[in-house]
Protein backbone atom coordinates (compact mmCIF):
# COMPACT_ATOMS: atom_id res chain seq x y z
CA UNK A 1 0.00 0.00 0.00
CA UNK A 2 1.99 3.31 -1.58
CA UNK A 3 -0.05 5.73 0.71
CA UNK A 4 2.17 8.64 -0.41
CA UNK A 5 0.28 9.42 -4.27
CA UNK A 6 -2.66 10.78 -2.11
CA UNK A 7 -3.69 13.95 -2.94
CA UNK A 8 -6.93 13.80 -1.92
CA UNK A 9 -8.54 12.58 0.89
CA UNK A 10 -12.38 11.91 1.44
CA UNK A 11 -14.08 11.12 5.02
CA UNK A 12 -17.67 10.75 5.94
CA UNK A 13 -18.50 12.41 9.18
CA UNK A 14 -21.34 10.17 11.13
CA UNK A 15 -19.92 6.77 12.07
CA UNK A 16 -16.59 7.73 10.44
CA UNK A 17 -14.89 11.02 11.24
CA UNK A 18 -16.99 11.78 14.43
CA UNK A 19 -17.68 10.00 17.23
CA UNK A 20 -20.35 8.71 19.08
CA UNK A 21 -20.62 12.16 20.91
CA UNK A 22 -21.09 14.22 17.52
CA UNK A 23 -17.96 15.22 17.83
CA UNK A 24 -14.83 15.41 15.67
CA UNK A 25 -11.06 14.62 17.23
CA UNK A 26 -8.69 17.55 17.92
CA UNK A 27 -5.69 15.02 16.85
CA UNK A 28 -7.94 15.27 13.26
CA UNK A 29 -7.73 18.81 13.28
CA UNK A 30 -3.34 18.47 14.20
CA UNK A 31 -3.17 15.95 11.31
CA UNK A 32 -5.49 18.17 9.05
CA UNK A 33 -2.78 20.43 9.08
CA UNK A 34 0.21 18.41 8.14
CA UNK A 35 -2.10 17.86 5.62
CA UNK A 36 -1.84 21.25 4.16
CA UNK A 37 1.56 20.96 4.07
CA UNK A 38 1.65 18.12 1.74
CA UNK A 39 -1.09 19.82 -0.40
CA UNK A 40 -3.21 17.09 -0.11
CA UNK A 41 -7.13 18.26 -0.03
CA UNK A 42 -9.89 17.10 2.10
CA UNK A 43 -13.31 16.49 1.58
CA UNK A 44 -16.21 16.17 4.49
CA UNK A 45 -18.90 14.27 2.87
CA UNK A 46 -22.49 13.35 4.43
CA UNK A 47 -25.86 12.92 4.19
CA UNK A 48 -26.09 16.05 6.79
CA UNK A 49 -26.97 19.72 6.13
CA UNK A 50 -24.26 21.40 4.93
CA UNK A 51 -25.02 23.86 7.91
CA UNK A 52 -24.10 20.97 10.05
CA UNK A 53 -21.04 20.07 8.51
CA UNK A 54 -19.32 23.23 8.58
CA UNK A 55 -20.33 23.84 12.10
CA UNK A 56 -18.55 20.36 12.79
CA UNK A 57 -15.59 21.78 10.47
CA UNK A 58 -15.61 25.28 11.38
CA UNK A 59 -12.36 25.34 11.91
CA UNK A 60 -11.09 24.95 8.29
CA UNK A 61 -14.99 24.82 6.79
CA UNK A 62 -13.49 27.54 4.02
CA UNK A 63 -9.98 25.48 2.93
CA UNK A 64 -12.03 22.53 2.37
CA UNK A 65 -14.74 21.15 0.16
CA UNK A 66 -17.54 19.68 1.20
CA UNK A 67 -20.21 17.39 0.06
CA UNK A 68 -23.88 17.42 1.98
CA UNK A 69 -27.29 16.09 1.86
CA UNK A 70 -25.50 12.60 -0.23
CA UNK A 71 -24.40 14.86 -2.57
CA UNK A 72 -27.14 17.17 -3.34
CA UNK A 73 -24.96 20.11 -2.68
CA UNK A 74 -21.48 20.49 -3.05
CA UNK A 75 -19.44 23.60 -2.30
CA UNK A 76 -15.50 24.65 -1.66
CA UNK A 77 -15.53 27.25 0.83
CA UNK A 78 -18.52 29.37 0.05
CA UNK A 79 -18.68 28.18 -3.74
CA UNK A 80 -21.28 26.08 -5.16
CA UNK A 81 -19.89 23.59 -7.45
CA UNK A 82 -22.89 21.63 -7.79
CA UNK A 83 -26.73 21.18 -7.03
CA UNK A 84 -29.37 18.05 -7.35
CA UNK A 85 -32.95 19.39 -6.96
CA UNK A 86 -35.89 17.58 -6.68
CA UNK A 87 -38.94 17.78 -8.74
CA UNK A 88 -41.71 19.40 -6.28
CA UNK A 89 -43.95 17.05 -7.83
CA UNK A 90 -41.87 14.34 -7.24
CA UNK A 91 -41.74 15.51 -3.36
CA UNK A 92 -45.72 15.64 -2.95
CA UNK A 93 -46.03 12.55 -3.98
CA UNK A 94 -43.50 11.06 -1.55
CA UNK A 95 -44.23 12.75 1.47
CA UNK A 96 -47.89 11.16 0.88
CA UNK A 97 -46.36 7.91 0.75
CA UNK A 98 -44.26 8.63 3.79
CA UNK A 99 -47.13 9.45 5.86
CA UNK A 100 -48.78 5.94 5.43
CA UNK A 101 -45.28 4.46 7.25
CA UNK A 102 -45.81 4.18 11.16
CA UNK A 103 -43.52 5.43 13.49
CA UNK A 104 -41.93 7.50 10.77
CA UNK A 105 -40.96 11.37 10.73
CA UNK A 106 -40.12 13.15 7.71
CA UNK A 107 -37.45 15.52 6.71
CA UNK A 108 -37.64 18.04 3.55
CA UNK A 109 -34.19 19.47 3.06
CA UNK A 110 -33.63 22.57 1.66
CA UNK A 111 -30.76 25.37 0.66
CA UNK A 112 -32.03 27.26 3.29
CA UNK A 113 -33.56 25.00 5.76
CA UNK A 114 -34.48 21.61 6.84
CA UNK A 115 -39.12 21.45 7.23
CA UNK A 116 -40.32 19.31 9.73
CA UNK A 117 -44.31 18.75 10.53
CA UNK A 118 -44.09 16.91 13.67
CA UNK A 119 -43.57 19.26 16.86
CA UNK A 120 -42.64 16.24 19.17
CA UNK A 121 -40.03 17.46 20.89
CA UNK A 122 -38.11 14.17 21.55
CA UNK A 123 -37.71 14.26 17.71
CA UNK A 124 -36.67 17.85 17.24
CA UNK A 125 -33.65 17.27 20.24
CA UNK A 126 -32.42 14.72 18.13
CA UNK A 127 -32.94 15.98 14.67
CA UNK A 128 -31.24 19.07 15.78
CA UNK A 129 -27.97 17.64 15.84
CA UNK A 130 -27.90 16.81 12.04
CA UNK A 131 -30.28 19.80 10.53
CA UNK A 132 -29.40 22.73 12.79
CA UNK A 133 -31.14 25.23 10.56
CA UNK A 134 -35.09 23.85 10.40
CA UNK A 135 -38.49 25.36 10.52
CA UNK A 136 -41.65 23.64 11.76
CA UNK A 137 -44.64 24.05 8.69
CA UNK A 138 -48.30 22.66 8.73
CA UNK A 139 -47.70 20.92 5.78
CA UNK A 140 -44.34 19.94 3.93
CA UNK A 141 -46.29 19.19 0.69
CA UNK A 142 -46.60 23.13 0.21
CA UNK A 143 -43.25 23.85 0.71
CA UNK A 144 -42.37 25.02 -2.86
CA UNK A 145 -40.18 28.36 -2.02
CA UNK A 146 -36.79 27.09 -1.23
CA UNK A 147 -34.39 24.93 -3.68
CA UNK A 148 -34.96 21.25 -2.26
CA UNK A 149 -32.55 18.32 -2.60
CA UNK A 150 -33.51 15.43 -0.62
CA UNK A 151 -36.02 13.78 1.64
CA UNK A 152 -34.85 12.32 4.66
CA UNK A 153 -36.68 9.73 6.78
CA UNK A 154 -36.57 8.90 10.20
CA UNK A 155 -37.41 5.58 12.08
CA UNK A 156 -36.49 5.04 15.48
CA UNK A 157 -35.88 1.44 15.44
CA UNK A 158 -34.81 0.35 11.79
CA UNK A 159 -35.27 2.18 8.37
CA UNK A 160 -33.45 -0.78 6.35
CA UNK A 161 -36.56 -3.32 7.95
CA UNK A 162 -39.06 -0.47 8.09
CA UNK A 163 -39.11 2.17 6.16
CA UNK A 164 -36.78 1.13 2.82
CA UNK A 165 -39.24 -1.68 1.66
CA UNK A 166 -42.25 0.65 1.63
CA UNK A 167 -40.04 2.74 -0.90
CA UNK A 168 -37.88 0.48 -2.65
CA UNK A 169 -40.09 0.24 -5.73
CA UNK A 170 -38.89 4.04 -6.44
CA UNK A 171 -35.51 3.18 -7.07
CA UNK A 172 -35.75 2.98 -10.77
CA UNK A 173 -36.58 7.17 -10.74
CA UNK A 174 -35.07 7.95 -7.70
CA UNK A 175 -31.93 7.93 -5.18
CA UNK A 176 -32.67 5.98 -2.37
CA UNK A 177 -30.33 5.48 0.23
CA UNK A 178 -30.52 3.81 3.33
CA UNK A 179 -27.72 6.19 5.20
CA UNK A 180 -27.53 4.80 8.45
CA UNK A 181 -29.58 2.53 10.63
CA UNK A 182 -32.50 5.09 11.30
CA UNK A 183 -32.21 6.80 7.94
CA UNK A 184 -33.13 6.57 4.72
CA UNK A 185 -32.90 9.18 1.79
CA UNK A 186 -34.35 10.38 -1.01
CA UNK A 187 -33.47 12.20 -3.34
CA UNK A 188 -32.63 13.14 -7.00
CA UNK A 189 -31.22 10.43 -9.53
CA UNK A 190 -27.81 11.89 -9.72
CA UNK A 191 -27.17 13.04 -6.18
CA UNK A 192 -25.12 10.68 -4.70
CA UNK A 193 -21.45 11.51 -2.80
CA UNK A 194 -19.46 9.00 -5.55
CA UNK A 195 -21.30 11.96 -8.01
CA UNK A 196 -20.17 14.67 -6.34
CA UNK A 197 -15.97 13.43 -5.69
CA UNK A 198 -16.00 13.38 -9.46
CA UNK A 199 -16.89 16.45 -9.92
CA UNK A 200 -14.17 17.37 -7.57
CA UNK A 201 -11.93 15.35 -8.81
CA UNK A 202 -12.24 16.62 -12.48
CA UNK A 203 -11.85 19.84 -10.91
CA UNK A 204 -8.39 19.20 -9.55
CA UNK A 205 -7.34 16.69 -11.88
CA UNK A 206 -6.92 14.05 -9.18
CA UNK A 207 -7.48 10.09 -10.19
CA UNK A 208 -8.50 7.32 -8.37
CA UNK A 209 -5.22 5.96 -7.76
CA UNK A 210 -4.64 9.28 -5.71
CA UNK A 211 -7.88 9.58 -3.71
CA UNK A 212 -8.54 8.14 -0.06
CA UNK A 213 -11.62 7.20 1.41
CA UNK A 214 -13.32 6.48 4.31
CA UNK A 215 -16.75 5.38 4.44
CA UNK A 216 -19.37 3.33 6.65
CA UNK A 217 -22.77 2.88 5.55
CA UNK A 218 -24.33 2.60 1.95
CA UNK A 219 -24.53 6.26 1.12
CA UNK A 220 -21.13 5.83 0.62
CA UNK A 221 -20.78 2.87 -1.86
CA UNK A 222 -20.43 5.41 -5.03
CA UNK A 223 -17.39 7.38 -3.59
CA UNK A 224 -15.39 4.21 -2.50
CA UNK A 225 -15.81 2.73 -5.84
CA UNK A 226 -13.43 6.18 -7.24
CA UNK A 227 -10.11 5.21 -4.24
CA UNK A 228 -7.93 2.91 -4.82
CA UNK A 229 -7.52 3.60 -0.85
CA UNK A 230 -10.53 2.87 0.08
CA UNK A 231 -11.30 2.10 4.07
CA UNK A 232 -14.12 0.52 5.82
CA UNK A 233 -14.89 1.51 9.37
CA UNK A 234 -14.65 -1.17 11.62
CA UNK A 235 -18.41 -0.29 12.99
CA UNK A 236 -19.09 0.03 9.01
CA UNK A 237 -21.97 -1.85 7.54
CA UNK A 238 -21.20 -5.09 5.96
CA UNK A 239 -22.19 -3.80 2.39
CA UNK A 240 -19.23 -1.06 2.66
CA UNK A 241 -16.58 -3.98 4.45
CA UNK A 242 -17.59 -5.68 1.10
CA UNK A 243 -17.25 -2.94 -1.44
CA UNK A 244 -14.07 -1.04 0.28
CA UNK A 245 -10.19 -2.28 -0.73
CA UNK A 246 -8.95 -1.74 3.46
CA UNK A 247 -10.32 -1.68 6.82
CA UNK A 248 -9.65 0.38 10.18
CA UNK A 249 -10.55 0.78 13.38
CA UNK A 250 -14.07 2.00 14.71
CA UNK A 251 -15.08 6.19 14.99
CA UNK A 252 -14.74 5.43 18.64
CA UNK A 253 -11.06 4.38 18.22
CA UNK A 254 -10.30 7.26 15.46
CA UNK A 255 -9.87 5.05 12.69
CA UNK A 256 -9.60 7.75 10.23
CA UNK A 257 -6.77 9.50 12.22
CA UNK A 258 -5.29 6.41 12.69
CA UNK A 259 -4.50 5.98 8.79
CA UNK A 260 -3.73 9.81 8.08
CA UNK A 261 -0.73 8.92 10.55
CA UNK A 262 0.34 6.15 7.69
CA UNK A 263 -0.10 8.59 4.72
CA UNK A 264 1.70 11.69 6.56
CA UNK A 265 4.54 9.24 7.73
CA UNK A 266 4.63 8.12 4.03
CA UNK A 267 4.67 11.25 2.80
CA UNK A 268 7.56 12.53 4.99
CA UNK A 269 9.55 9.20 4.36
CA UNK A 270 9.61 9.69 0.32
CA UNK A 271 10.23 13.48 1.19
CA UNK A 272 13.27 12.21 2.97
CA UNK A 273 13.96 9.78 0.58
CA UNK A 274 13.84 12.41 -2.72
CA UNK A 275 15.85 14.86 -0.80
CA UNK A 276 18.59 12.04 -0.22
CA UNK A 277 18.35 12.16 -4.50
CA UNK A 278 18.88 15.35 -4.85
CA UNK A 279 22.34 15.20 -2.61
CA UNK A 280 23.97 12.55 -4.28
Amino acid sequence: MDLSKIKLVVSDMDGTLLNSKGKVSDRFFDLYKKLKRFEIHFVAASGRQYHSISEKLSKIQNEIFIIAENGGVTKQSDRELDVAKMDSENISHIIQLLRTIEKTNIILCGKEYAYIETEDKSFVDMFQEYYPRFTIVKDLTKVTYDDLFKIAVYHNISSEEYIYPNINHLENELQIKVSSKNWVDISHPDANKGNALQIIQNKLGITKEETMVFGDYNNDLEMLSLADYSFAMENAHPNIKNAASYQTKSNEEEGVEIILEKLLTAKSNKEKHLKTISKE
